[in-house]
């Protein structure tokens, strides 16, 4: 009875003490059951799941690899640049975007089609790199399946990991995140985009309309990305709070060239 006892206080003791990481953005210690190379596999197995929900590729290769420029720059001058990115554009009518762990990013049809320009598309993309280079799934993963689940998970991992990723990578697609999440995915990723040389109110913009759609009906978007109180202004607040350089990005034309005309094709 009293070795059982030990064991329940002990045990979770242990696997907290020695599952925290740093938080790469925030420099905060969390707890973290799952490493990098757990986050790099989920995002190569699952993201062709993603992809196959949400309509396929949109089958232009300029409108392509315009996304994927843009999110490149973004991932540049992130927390996390030497991590692989992908960043794809699906035919999916739902406006929405989602990050897997591992550098895995995607946009909707529907997304694109209300936005207006390049550098509302560089807060959405900043936003879900943020969601990947603060570990936020690994993260959820960690606190949502509970210690056994970590243990588990931890003790297969020096096997191979093959159930890990069965058992709790397919829950990642359409994961919730916090509150907290957001607005650090909302205030970090404006300070990526502006980095990248982009119009930080451009994400105001993008905030804007996505309120106006939710009001007319919920969409997908807020589904997993729960809308933070004050969220408008406390981006409006951080922009006000910081000196930016001068001629920062809009990038109207290219966005409708690239993008936008290509999606009318």
């Amino acid at each position: 009875m009293l070795r059982n006892m030990l064991t329940i206080f002990i045990l979770p003791a242990c696997v907290l003490s020695c599952g925290c990481a740093i938080n790469p953005v925030t420099g905060e210690k969390q707890l973290m059951l799952v490493g990098e190379d757990w986050e790099l596999q989920v995002g190569r197995q699952y993201s062709g799941e993603v992809e196959k929900q949400l309509g396929g590729r949109i089958e232009n290769r300029q409108l392509q690899n315009y996304i994927n420029s843009v999110g490149q720059k973004i991932a540049a001058v992130s927390h996390r640049p030497g991590l692989e990115f992908h960043y794809t554009a699906l035919n999916h009518e739902s406006i929405n975007a989602m990050a897997l762990p591992g550098g895995y990013v995607f946009i909707t049809r529907g997304m694109l089609e209300r936005l207006t320009n390049e550098a509302q598309l560089a807060g959405v993309l900043a936003h879900e790199t943020v969601h990947v280079t603060a570990r936020h799934s690994a993260a959820a993963v960690s606190q949502q399946m509970g210690i056994d689940l970590a243990l588990s998970v931890a003790g297969q991992k020096a096997s191979g990991g093959a159930m890990d990723i069965a058992r709790v990578g397919a829950g990642l697609i359409g994961l919730r995140y916090s509150r907290e999440q957001e607005t650090q995915a909302d205030i970090y990723g404006l300070d990526y985009m502006v980095r990248a040389g982009y119009n930080p109110y451009a994400m105001v913009e993008t905030i804007e309309m996505l309120q106006q759609q939710n009001e007319v009906r919920p969409i997908e978007f807020f589904s997993s990305h729960p809308d933070p109180a004050n969220r408008k202004v406390n981006i409006l607040e951080h922009i006000s709070s910081n000196v930016y350089p001068p001629n920062l990005t809009t990038g109207e034309s290219d966005y409708a060239e690239f993008v936008l005309a290509n999606l009318n094709d």
